[in-house]
């Protein structure tokens, strides 16, 4: 090589290229790392060098070259890869491998508008150097690659168009938590930040995208999830699709509730005139869905739900099929399905169910929700009534149409609406549940707006964070890290803005939050237990048992605090009602695990002194939180030891946590036999938690004869979650060699894009 080649630093100078700089920097990524070679990375780069190269582009050709190198035999690559980026970002956003100090950093940044001036504000410059002395910027190099890459696309701030990144993790995570304890008592708050710090950095603690992208920015809306209601009038129809526009703008995912339009032909304005149905009023909210970009990359994402016994269903069922024509199909939404035991009752008696306009059976659609003795009481009644349009199909052939839609799109999604609301924080009399959110998980009630502006209506929003599991050793610690959870998201009810005023006023009067898990294929791992042969079902009632306890004492104890929720008497909490007091029983036959912790006390003090949320637990997907912490997704099994993630950032590797001494135990989704342990797992976390469960089904056609999945297992499962008290289903996995292709050892898998788009997956 010729030795007078020089190299353009980031300044713009150029000096003279030393290939020993590059080797000493390949060099120091690699101390302590076991199998990765220096002289390999160097070899693998294939850089070929001409006159006036930028560094910069040196330095990712190396970051490229090492991530290749991830491999089963090699998993320490994702470290080293991950020292490179770490190193490249840093010289990117300082100039220098050394960040600044955390009050020149804030006071720059202000300036430059990058973050919101109340931190100067409320913070000194001597609490602000306290913070910066604790800060320990060495905790960048325990993450992977994947975790790199996901902080440089989504979460550091940063100008999208030019490149330029302003910050590194150590400043996001601290400044987030200086964000959301700024308004405690100077006595404590920085003792708060600091926990709260070390929880997030450290991994215990998983926060959310919006969270991690905003909070510390002028931008102030951090709900992942929002849930709209529609009523059946034009007035309506409109709120609701202005609700999505502003929210889709704000990075959220969407929830529609629309079953209540009734269908097409019904008599509108007394007769003047034939209603035209759902489909054009669906085709308006996916117009409104995708009407903004988020972040600049996709349109925004939305799952439509609507009962089951709608006059229309048939039409409706195939809406994401690829059959058909545009006119009669709305393929950009996601649609779920809502069932109840009448439903299922007339599939296990081989009868018909019988469908309505809802706007035909007065009363019907609202005890669907409310009350199910009173709903299979006015439907048997309105199946008499010869008056009444109606329409009757097989149960069998309607739930037929239903799964073989679920399973040919992936994405048609069961929620079912009596154990919303019977196994439910909220009175159904008064808020019941009537919708799920873009990744089921959420369960709240709403309220349809009849305008933008209207006070009587209830836009749902649910702000989520997730511990992880593999980070904890005893249950005990799930305490603190509870009380910190709890107060950090319930600050951030106070923090954020509000679009919408239906939206201020159902967050201020519910305070709902939703406290997930991450990693649970590793945590069940590394305490020798499996999804498929209830090894770990003891497991999961204790873990559980203690996240929802905790959460629920953290919740009382700020209710002692700063007050209950405005709108606690609407919770079945008020009542002395606990989620042990209304779980399905077929739950006793699959664990013996009894309750370990002090229920009775906690109820006399909850009824006492209330609670500060009226909901604390959802399980949400964490496709990218769990990549930040190096983490399984979760609580879904892994698809591989290393995944290789297809997306907009580029291809990533990511290694099961402690692949080298547990890669032998780890049990992978296409080794399971079947879906049966892992429902029953669902089933037992679906005991504790609050609201409900992002929890998938999957199958393995090779597993069945002419490799075909028959309808008999399709129903078999969905008739097994409702009996475990499932509240929800999300995805229908189908090992088809498209979405999951192996190499090497390595399953490839594409980025959800609708909600990861949606900002829905933490």
């Amino acid at each position: 090589m010729n030795n007078n080649l020089t190299v353009t630093k980031r300044s713009g100078s150029r000096e003279l290229i030393d290939l020993e700089k590059i080797h000493r920097v390949i060099s120091w990524a690699a101390q302590g790392l076991d199998n990765v070679s220096v002289s390999e990375v160097e070899l693998k780069s294939h850089i070929q060098f001409f006159d006036g190269m930028k560094t910069e582009t040196i330095h990712e050709t190396i970051i490229r070259a090492a991530a290749e190198l991830i491999s089963t035999e090699t998993p320490d690559y994702q470290y080293l890869a991950a020292r490179l980026a770490v190193f490249h970002l840093r010289k990117k956003a300082y100039g220098q491998f050394e960040p600044p100090t955390l009050y020149d950093h804030v006071s720059k940044m202000v300036e430059l508008g990058k973050y919101d001036r109340h931190i100067l504000s409320d913070y000194s410059k001597q609490e602000l150097d306290e913070l910066d002395d604790y800060i320990d910027h060495w905790r960048d190099m325990n993450f992977a690659y994947a975790a790199v890459k996901q902080l440089e696309g989504k979460y550091l701030v940063q100008n999208r168009v030019t490149g330029e990144v302003y910050e590194s993790a150590q400043f996001l995570y601290v400044l987030v938590a200086a964000c959301l304890f700024a308004n405690y008592p100077k006595a404590t708050r920085l003792e708060y930040v600091k926990r709260f710090y070390d929880a997030v950095s450290t991994f215990k603690i998983s926060l959310p995208t919006p969270i991690m992208a905003g909070v510390r920015t002028p931008t102030r809306q951090f709900s992942s999830c929002v849930l709209i209601e529609t009523d059946d009038s034009l007035d309506s129809i409109n709120a609701t699709a202005s609700s999505i526009v502003k929210y889709v703008s704000q990075r959220a995912g969407i929830g529609i509730n629309a079953g209540r339009i009734r269908a097409i032909g019904s008599a509108i304005r007394g007769g003047e005139a034939f209603h035209t149905g759902c489909l054009p009023f669906y085709k308006y909210f996916q117009t409104a869905v995708k009407s903004c970009s988020q972040g600049g990359v996709r349109g925004g994402a939305a799952t439509l739900f609507y009962p089951f016994w709608h006059l229309e269903v048939e039409s409706l069922l195939v809406l994401k099929n690829n059959r058909g024509v545009d006119e009669n199909r709305v393929r950009h939404l996601d649609y779920g399905v809502q069932l109840n035991r009448t439903m299922y009752q007339r599939l296990v008696d081989n009868g018909y169910i019988t469908l309505f306009s809802p706007s035909d059976v007065p009363g019907l659609y609202d005890a669907f929700f409310e009350d199910q003795n009173l709903f299979e009481e006015l439907y048997k009644k309105y199946e008499l009534d010869e008056s009444i349009r109606k329409q009757k199909v097989k149960a069998t052939e309607l739930f037929s149409t239903l799964m073989q839609e679920r399973a040919s799109t992936g994405r048609i999604y069961i929620q079912n609406v009596d154990h919303c609301n019977t196994h439910s924080p909220f009175d159904s009399k008064v808020a019941p549940i009537k919708q799920s959110n873009l990744c089921l998980e959420i369960a709240l009630p709403t309220k349809p707006l009849n305008n933008v502006d209207d006070p009587n209506g209830e836009i749902a929003l649910c702000t989520l964070s997730a511990f992880n599991l593999g980070a904890i050793e005893s249950l005990d610690e799930l305490a603190p890290l509870a009380d910190l959870a709890v107060r950090a998201l319930d600050s951030l009810l106070d923090y954020q803005d509000y679009p919408m005023i239906a939206a201020r006023k159902g967050s201020m009067d519910r305070r709902t939050l939703g406290i997930g898990v991450i990693n649970f294929s590793y945590y069940l791992t590394k305490n020798g237990a499996k999804y498929s042969d209830g090894s770990g079902n003891n497991l999961t009632h204790k873990t559980f048992e203690a996240i929802q306890y905790y959460l629920l004492k953290a919740s009382n104890e700020l209710a002692i605090e700063q007050g209950a929720c405005p709108k606690f008497h609407e919770t079945t909490y008020s009542k002395g009602i606990l989620p042990i007091d209304t779980y399905k029983k077929a739950l006793d036959q699959i664990c013996d695990e009894p309750l370990h912790l002090d229920w009775e006390g906690l109820r006399k003090n909850i009824v006492q002194h209330g609670l500060r949320n009226s909901t604390l637990s959802a399980l949400m997907p964490s496709e990218t939180s769990s990549q930040m912490s190096n983490a399984t997704n979760g609580i879904e099994p892994p698809r591989g030891l290393i995944s290789v993630k297809q997306s907009k950032d580029g291809i990533l590797k990511q290694v099961v946590p402690e692949f080298e001494s547990l890669k032998d135990n780890y049990e992978l989704l296409w080794d399971m036999p079947n879906n049966q342990g892992y429902l029953e797992l669902v089933g037992l976390m679906q005991k504790f938690v609050d609201q409900a469960i992002s929890a998938n089904t999957s199958y393995d056609p090779s597993r069945f004869t002419d490799n075909k999945v028959p309808m008999q297992a399709l129903l078999k499962d969905l008739l097994t979650s409702y009996k475990l008290g499932l509240k929800t289903l999300y995805y229908h996995n189908t090992r088809d060699g498209a979405s999951d292709k192996v190499s090497d050892g390595e399953v490839v898998e594409k980025e959800d894009e609708s909600c990861a788009g949606g900002g829905c997956k933490i």
